[in-house]
């Protein structure tokens, strides 16, 4: 790929993350594309339309699913998942604390946040707030862009051996962000960026995000250093995708999931284990005219690629990786394989995959994990549960993650999205 283009693509990745720092930011930012591209948000709780082909989404939560009918045909369905959340410190819900003469606001971890890698950053606070609006409650997105918090480390000279601390979760990652204390004051704080009374305030989802902003680094700025990039990487490539996809539609309905709560094992209402993905694809095939039947023979033929980060092999620990599987930034899109099923890949989903690769003229790596090492997993699994469709679980390498601010490949972005596009188009010989 020319280094124009590569280079393009991931200064649009840094500027999508920069644009979403919470899921319910990431679902705005799509949500803004598609409309752009003149696709129709549906309500759940509403009828859907039935009069042909069409281009719809749907927004539940922080997650989102988009679709791309181009006939009425019983075609199967293929699928990039990808998830909106990524591992932070979050509010709660009694955020004012005091100690030590400092006001703090109280956060705890989501997810497996690596704590350390948040100490001493200037922190600002994104979510969701439901808001009262008369007998009704409305939504409100907040997003603040000022250093306003900060957590701070402790001075080497009062540790015990010099070599740092282990940090409690409860005791240690409350954030300064004044002095004194004021009861109520940082939810007043909040209602007051998100221009909403305190008093109508009657909920909230708040989480911190770091401010430095994404970048090209690097000698050759050849690296992203960016936060969120497990799994805004995933989600701006699917994006990217699957809007390439709609332009030269194949053999199956294209669709882009992304999905909440994958961080702490997406058992929510709209979690990869919720029936979001199902009833979706089954209304659409409602919508064109089919039944029960022709809903569950285009789940046979569909299949999932789930998209999450992967493990680039790390320079300075690289015995902790699998010997025979390197993983190298800017080495092209990794297929991941767990013989345990922390991943769905199976050679049927490999193969799918490894063609849409070499179809889109990048190279493909294959990632194992250390088997005296436990291993992370996916929405694969469970997407596979829930949907009986063959998946594959796919990444673009990275380091550092769930560390505040992660690292990975600049051309990555651009050769994980071209084979994210071939995937979502196969021929009518591909599966």
């Amino acid at each position: 790929m020319p280094v124009s283009t590569t280079g393009a693509t991931a200064a649009g990745l840094c500027a999508f993350i920069d644009a979403s720092p919470s899921p319910f930011h990431v679902c705005r930012t799509v949500a803004a594309e598609l409309d752009a591209r003149g696709f129709a948000r549906l309500a759940e709780s509403e009828p859907w339309p039935s009069d042909g082909p069409g281009r719809h989404y749907v927004v539940r939560g922080g997650s989102l699913v988009a679709w791309a009918t181009a006939d009425l045909g019983a075609a199967p369905f293929r699928v990039v998942g990808a998830h909106t959340d990524s591992p932070n410190l979050r509010v709660k819900q009694q955020p004012d604390l005091a100690s030590a003469g400092w006001q703090l606001v109280g956060l705890e971890p989501y997810g497996g946040a690596w704590l350390n890698s948040w100490l001493d950053r200037e922190l600002g606070v994104s979510g969701r707030l439901s808001v009262r609006d008369g007998n009704t409650v409305r939504e409100r997105l907040v997003r603040i862009d000022e250093p306003i918090l900060r957590v701070p480390q402790l001075a080497i000279h009062l540790s015990d051996d010099r070599k740092g601390v282990t940090l409690d979760p409860q005791r240690h990652v409350n954030a300064v962000w004044g002095v004194g204390y004021e009861p109520g004051a940082f939810l007043d704080f909040v209602a007051a960026h998100a221009e909403v009374h305190p008093g109508e305030v009657l909920g909230w989802e708040l989480m911190t995000h770091d401010l430095t902003p994404s970048r090209l680094v690097g000698r050759d700025q050849d690296l992203v250093s960016a936060p969120r990039l497990d799994n805004q990487g995933t989600c701006f490539a699917g994006l990217r995708a699957f809007l390439a996809a709609i332009e030269e539609p194949g053999a199956a309905v294209p669709v882009l999931a992304m999905f909440d709560h994958e961080e702490v094992g997406s058992q929510s209402d709209r979690g990869a284990q919720s029936d979001l993905l199902p009833a979706v694809l089954e209304r659409v095939v409602l919508a064109r005219g089919g039944g029960r039947g022709d809903y569950l023979a285009a789940l046979a033929g569909s299949v999932c690629a789930s998209g999450d980060m992967a493990h680039a092999t790390h320079p300075n620990y690289p015995e902790r990786h699998e010997p025979a599987h390197r993983i190298e930034v800017n080495g092209g899109p990794v297929l991941k394989v767990n013989q345990n099923l922390r991943y769905a890949t199976d050679a049927a989903g490999a193969g799918a995959f490894a063609l849409a690769c070499a179809q889109a003229g990048v190279p493909l790596q294959r990632y194992v994990h250390r088997a005296d090492l436990p291993c992370g997993s996916t929405i694969g699994p469970m997407t596979a549960a829930r949907t009986g469709m063959s998946t594959v679980d796919v990444g673009a390498p990275q380091l550092a993650m769930h560390s505040a601010r992660e690292l990975m490949g600049a051309s990555d972005v651009a050769a994980y999205a071209a084979a994210l596009a071939a995937f979502l188009t196969p021929d009518t010989t591909g599966r």
